[in-house]
């Protein structure tokens, strides 16, 4: 390791150097507009490390290597220097008691931002859930609901807003239905089947009607008043198409099934309880930013309430 000052002075020339070359490399606003190229960015950084190697620490060392880091090791008898060596080592490279408490930290922050999501009760409605995973929704709620109501116009909404709605609910049925098909479910189970199946039977009757209706028509022209009387009085009742229409209807598609406000709410609380675990496992990373939450320290104050709280329920209770 270089000790002298020389060598030291060219080690952190070498750090300037190499951070400089850094776009996105922070600046506090009032320079900013200094910081412009490289050349200005490394004048700055060897200022700052000249003035306040605490500050460059704090502000740049995550961006340091190991060896980097080694530069700063004649420094160490400087308190805050030290502890932002340490700190930083730990980071690169935590023991294993580190590793756990780390764990058990990140852990905690989850469960406040949890406590927080919950509190301010918009990420775990059912809609905002439904939309992360529709599928699973409809296996635990949606298939035990109507539809068609997701689509009609609401009280106090604006058309355009209708449509966009409509938009969107096409599109999430068309994710729970291109994944009841990957996970091979009947084509009976699918989302949306009765409906489908039963406006492709009221389009067959209407034009099986029309059919009816043309070889009327020919008949007329071809058999005398008394030849069609007599032959209209020889169908049978249940010979239109419409009664067998409404056969098929029936047997063509399965109830709906039904629960009582007890279950669905039973159902509720299951899948809720699901979205949540995912939440804390960090299978939420497309809708939030983990890094934030998992350090960000002020939601351990969260916690430490929560202790006091439940150190205040254990003495009350002993007593």
């Amino acid at each position: 390791m270089r000790t002298t000052t020389a060598a030291r002075n060219e080690g952190m020339e070498s750090i300037a150097e190499r951070l400089s070359g850094m776009e996105d490399l922070y600046f506090p606003r009032a320079i900013q507009a200094t910081a412009i190229n490289p050349s200005q960015r490394k004048l700055i950084l060897l200022d700052l490390l000249s003035r306040d190697v605490p500050v460059f620490l704090e502000r740049y060392g995550p961006k340091l290597t190991s060896e980097e880091l080694g530069e700063f090791d004649a420094l160490k008898d400087n308190y805050e220097i030290n502890w932002h060596l340490n700190h930083l080592r730990s980071v690169m490279s935590p023991t294993s008691d580190e590793l756990r408490s780390k764990s058990v930290t990140v852990k905690n922050r989850r469960r406040a931002y949890l406590d927080k999501l919950i509190c301010e009760g918009q990420y775990f409605s059912e809609d905002a859930m439904r939309e992360r995973e529709p599928y699973l929704h409809h296996e635990y709620l949606g298939k035990f609901q109507d539809l068609s109501g997701r689509s009609m116009a609401r009280p106090g909404e604006r058309w355009s807003e209708t449509l966009l709605r409509r938009s969107e609910e096409a599109i999430l049925v068309a994710k729970i239905r291109g994944e009841q098909q990957r996970l091979g479910v009947a084509e009976r189970d699918w989302i949306g089947f009765e409906r489908n199946q039963q406006e492709e039977e009221e389009e067959e009757e209407d034009d099986d009607d029309d059919d009816d209706d043309e070889e009327e028509d020919e008949k007329e022209e071809e058999e005398s008043k008394e030849t069609r009387d007599s032959e209209s009085a020889e169908i049978p009742v249940d010979h239109h198409n419409s009664t067998n229409g409404v056969q098929i209807t029936t047997a063509g598609h399965s109830e709906q099934p039904s629960l009582s406000p007890l279950e669905m709410q039973d159902q509720m609380d299951q899948f809720t309880y699901i979205m949540q675990q995912k939440f804390l496992l960090g299978e939420d990373h497309e809708y939030l930013d983990y890094s934030k939450i998992d350090n960000d320290e002020t939601l351990d104050d969260h916690w430490q309430r929560e202790a006091n709280y439940d150190a205040e329920e254990k003495y009350f209770a002993e007593d």
